[in-house]
C-alpha cells in the first residue's frame, strides 16, 4: 500500500493535544490528542476490500497486514483521535470524541480526500472508563453492513480491513451483569471524512467561536463544493442548508430500504450526510413503526424506525444553535429547519411512489400511503418480501403471492383487507402515464433484493467465532449486488427460532 502518501492535514491546522497520553481526561482547548495504538501479537487479517483501497490510492495489500492493525506503523503516520460532544437520548452528554476510532491520517487520490481510522484499535482520552477495543461480533457487523449500505446506493462510510487481534475482550452485551469474554477484532473505516454535529457541539459549548468557524470554513472548503465560500455573506446559511439536503437524502434512503440506525446520538450524525457509526442497527423485518433494535433505547423508542425522521429534525436543530454564532440569523435558520419538515413529507412520498411504480403522487395518495402503512403495521408484514411479492405478481396479484412475508397466521379478515388494498393498488396503477414495462423497472431499482438481516449477520458471526468464514463471504459477495435475486436462500424472512434472540431482533448500544 501507499503509506507514504497519508498525511495529517488536519492536525497540521487545528490545535491539538502533542502528549500521547491516553489518560481519559477532559481535554479543553484543543480538537485532537495524539496518541499510540496498542499493540496486538497475534493477528489474523479476515478480509481487506482491495477495490476500494485501489478506489481511494492506498493501492494493493502486499506486505502492509502490520497497519490494518496499527502495528509497525511508518514514520509519516502519527495517530490521534478527536473531541467532540453530543446529544444523547436527547440529554446533553458534553464532551464526548473518539473512545474507539484512532485516526491513521487522510490521504489524496485525484484531489479526492479520505479519511481513514481504525476502530478497535485500543484506548484514547475519550474512551470514558472503557478500554477502546472492538469485539469481532460488532466488527463483522459493521464490516458487512457499511458495505451493504454503499452498494444499496446510500451514503455512508466504508470498511477496508477486518483482522482479528487475538486478545480477548469483556462484553456485557445486554448489560445483564453477566459479562463475558470475546474475541478482539480491529476494523479500518474510511469515510471523506468523519466529522460529526457534535465537533461543532463541543466548540459551541466552550465558546470557542474562532475555532468553530475555523472548522466550518475548512469543512465547507473540503466537502461542500456547492457551497459558495467565495465573497459570500450567506455562506453559513447557505452550508446549513445543503447539511439539511444531505442529511434528508440519507434519511429518506435509509426508510426506503427499512434501515434503523438505533442510536441517532448527535455525535453520531455526520456532518456530511453519512451513515456513521454502526451499533444496534438492523434492517426492518416485519414492518413496525415502534421498532427499534437498541435495548438502551427501551421503552421511549426514541430512535424506532418510524421517528428517524423526527429525529434527523431535532438533530439539526441543535447543530443550527451550535452554529448560530457564525450565522446570526435565527430566521433564515428557523425557515431551513422549517422547510425540512416540509420537504421530508414531500420527498418520503416520493419514495413510496417509486416503490409501488408510480409515476408521480397524486393528491389522494396521502391516504393510499396512510392506509398501506396502517395495513403492514398491523399485519405485520415483511417490508422487503411485500414489495418483492409486488413486483413479481404485479401483472396478476394473488394473495397467495404474499404469504412469504406472513410472520404470522392471518386471520380471514386480515387476508380480505389485504385483498382489497392489492385491488386498491391496481386502480392506482391504471393513472400512470408511464408504461407496466417502466413503472416494473422503477419498482427494481427503488427495492431491494437482498438485504443484510440481522439472522444472517448473527449466523455468520456464530461461525466466525469458531474460525469459518464461509457464510462471511457468500454474504460479501450478496450484498455486492442488491438488486439482483441471485441469492435466494438469503432472501428470506427472519425464521421464527430467532424471534427472541439477542444478535438477531435487538442488540445493546455498545454491540
Amino acid at each position: 500500500m501507499n503509506l507514504k502518501n497519508i498525511n495529517q492535514n488536519f492536525t497540521q491546522k487545528f490545535p491539538g493535544d502533542f502528549s500521547e497520553n491516553t489518560m481519559q481526561r477532559q481535554t479543553p482547548e484543543v480538537l485532537f490528542c495524539f496518541i499510540k495504538p496498542a499493540k496486538f501479537d497475534n493477528t489474523k487479517l479476515i478480509d481487506f476490500n482491495e477495490n476500494l483501497s485501489v478506489e481511494i490510492g492506498l493501492g494493493a495489500l502486499e506486505n502492509d497486514k502490520d497497519f490494518l492493525v496499527a502495528q509497525n506503523l511508518p514514520s509519516n503516520v502519527r495517530t490521534y483521535a478527536t473531541a467532540y460532544a453530543g446529544h444523547q437520548f436527547g440529554n446533553w452528554a458534553g464532551q464526548l470524541g473518539d473512545g474507539r476510532a484512532i485516526y491513521a491520517g487522510e490521504i489524496i487520490n485525484e484531489n479526492h480526500q479520505t479519511e481513514i481510522q481504525w476502530k478497535g484499535a485500543g484506548a484514547t482520552p475519550y474512551s470514558r472508563h472503557a478500554d477502546g477495543r472492538a469485539v469481532l461480533r460488532s466488527s463483522i457487523r459493521e464490516y458487512l453492513m457499511s458495505e451493504a449500505m454503499f452498494h444499496l446506493g446510500i451514503p455512508t462510510t466504508r470498511a477496508l480491513s477486518i483482522s482479528k487481534t487475538g486478545e480477548d475482550v469483556i462484553r456485557d452485551i445486554q448489560y445483564s451483569g453477566n459479562p463475558q469474554k470475546e474475541q478482539g477484532a480491529v476494523v479500518v473505516r474510511t469515510a471523506e471524512s468523519f466529522l460529526r454535529f457534535g465537533h461543532f457541539e463541543l466548540l459551541s459549548a466552550r465558546n470557542q467561536t474562532d475555532l468553530l468557524k475555523q472548522l466550518a470554513d475548512y469543512t465547507i472548503e473540503n466537502f461542500y463544493p456547492e457551497v459558495n465560500s467565495e465573497n459570500n455573506p450567506n455562506k453559513y446559511i447557505d452550508w446549513f442548508q445543503a447539511i439539511c439536503d444531505r442529511t434528508l437524502k440519507m434519511i429518506i434512503d435509509w426508510y426506503r430500504v427499512g434501515f434503523v440506525h438505533g442510536v441517532m446520538n448527535t455525535d453520531n450524525m455526520s456532518i456530511l450526510g453519512l451513515t456513521i457509526d454502526y451499533g444496534p442497527f438492523s434492517m426492518m423485518d416485519g414492518y413496525d413503526l415502534e421498532f427499534t433494535p437498541n435495548t438502551t433505547d427501551l421503552p421511549g423508542k426514541r430512535y424506532a424506525f418510524g421517528k428517524q425522521g423526527q429525529i434527523s429534525h431535532w438533530n439539526l436543530a441543535t447543530l443550527a444553535n451550535a452554529i448560530f454564532p457564525l450565522v446570526n440569523d435565527a430566521d433564515a435558520l428557523e425557515k431551513i429547519l422549517d422547510n425540512y419538515g416540509k420537504k421530508f413529507w414531500t420527498d418520503h412520498d416520493k419514495m413510496l411512489a417509486n416503490k409501488f411504480g408510480l409515476d408521480e403522487v397524486l393528491p389522494e395518495d396521502e391516504r393510499f400511503f396512510t392506509d398501506w402503512q396502517q395495513l403492514m403495521q398491523d399485519l405485520n408484514l415483511d417490508y422487503t418480501l411485500f414489495f418483492q411479492s409486488l413486483e413479481k405478481a404485479v401483472l396478476d396479484i394473488k394473495i397467495d403471492d404474499f404469504s412469504n412475508s406472513f410472520y404470522r397466521k392471518l386471520s380471514e379478515s386480515e387476508l380480505s383487507r389485504l385483498s382489497n388494498f392489492i385491488e386498491k393498488y391496481q386502480k392506482r396503477k391504471l393513472r400512470n402515464k408511464i408504461s407496466e414495462q417502466e413503472s416494473l423497472e422503477l419498482m427494481s431499482k427503488t427495492n431491494p433484493k437482498f438485504i443484510l438481516r440481522n439472522y444472517l449477520l448473527f449466523e455468520a458471526i456464530q461461525d466466525a467465532e469458531q474460525d469459518n468464514y464461509e457464510r462471511f463471504f457468500e454474504l460479501k459477495e450478496a450484498l455486492e449486488n442488491p438488486y439482483e435475486n441471485r441469492f435466494p436462500q438469503f432472501n428470506q424472512k427472519r425464521p421464527s427460532k430467532y424471534d427472541n434472540q439477542t444478535g438477531c431482533s435487538q442488540l445493546s448500544c455498545s454491540s
